[in-house]
């Protein structure tokens, strides 16, 4: 098992570079979670390798999982497989196996056991491009008992998450618009549509909200009453930088016939105007209680889950 003076020198390499936090407006940071080692400097008489190194790959599966359930980042992982470098490797192997994933940024790091109930967790994330300290702490904590370790790992994934996600878009939110191509569409919206639409405006409205990539803006000031927003080329974007948002996103619910429908999104720069991201869900079954799901589940795959590139 590798020992944290293989980390140490690691981070001594690269903190003679300048360190600085990783922020970005409109990016979403793919990282790499590598290996952390283990070091028992205790002195204690028991052999407790097998329990530190079952507590040490979970302590790094969980972590791994936060990253991937944060939508302000990316998990990417190593596509080298049997090939890819040893853990206590060479760093700039590893950097350069985590340059193969496609990562941006790498969080590495280690835990030594210091005495029967203190040790130590040391977490670094090293900008891959330029080897640079993004960010690099060292944690206390007592105990080691599975739950001791999942504490810790919990406290130091938030620390190290926080760091790197970058600061959260200011974004309008747009109520959700009908365009009607169906038989019925001369009747005009109907009161299930309207609840409909609502709906669906607000179950966005709260997974962008939760989703922390997003800090939603009010608008509804600056948006005429029965104007729809759809056939207005400015209107999107004016209605965000009103308000001094960075983005706006309108949904659009396309309605083919009584229960066929399309739901789908466009996202605008505030400043310009110009397409962010765009998605649309292709052709849906269903009444209009369906839309909500169907515009929750096509923005989380189509604008959160990856990064907002969508076209």
């Amino acid at each position: 098992m590798s020992d944290l003076r293989t980390l140490h020198c690691f981070a001594l390499a690269v903190l003679t570079l300048a360190a600085g936090p990783v922020r970005a407006a409109d990016h979403v940071p793919a990282v790499l979670v590598d290996d952390f080692s283990y070091l028992d400097t205790s002195g204690e008489p028991a052999d407790q390798t097998a329990a530190h190194q079952r507590r040490l790959e979970a302590f790094i599966a969980a972590l791994r999982r936060d990253v991937a359930d944060d939508a302000r980042l990316r998990l990417v992982s190593p596509a080298c497989g049997a090939s890819c470098p040893a853990a206590d490797a060479p760093p700039a192997a590893r950097l350069h196996m985590a340059a193969g994933a496609g990562a941006g940024v790498v969080i590495t790091g280690g835990v030594q056991k210091l005495s029967t109930l203190v040790q130590w967790a040391r977490a670094s994330a090293i900008d891959v491009a330029s080897n640079r300290v993004l960010f690099d702490k060292i944690f206390t904590f007592r105990g080691d008992s599975d739950e001791a370790w999942e504490r810790a790992e919990i406290f130091v994934s938030r620390q190290v998450r926080d760091a790197l996600a970058p600061e959260p878009i200011q974004l309008v939110l747009l109520p959700f618009e009908l365009d009607d191509t169906s038989a019925g569409a001369a009747l005009g919206e109907t009161e299930s549509d309207q609840k409909g639409l609502q709906e669906a405006t607000e179950a966005v409205r709260q997974l962008l909200a939760q989703s922390g990539r997003y800090r939603l803006q009010d608008a509804a000031g600056e948006i005429k009453p029965g104007q729809p927003l759809l056939a207005c080329d400015d209107c999107e974007a004016r209605a965000a930088r009103a308000v001094g948002a960075q983005q706006s996103l309108l949904g659009i619910i396309r309605r083919i016939g009584r229960t066929e429908y399309i739901v789908g999104f466009r996202v605008r720069q505030a400043d310009t105007g110009a397409l962010v991201a765009a998605g649309d869900s292709g052709l849906r079954l269903g009444a209009n209680y369906s839309w909500s799901r169907g515009a929750v589940r096509l923005v989380r795959e189509r604008l959160l889950e990856t990064g907002g590139s969508e076209r």
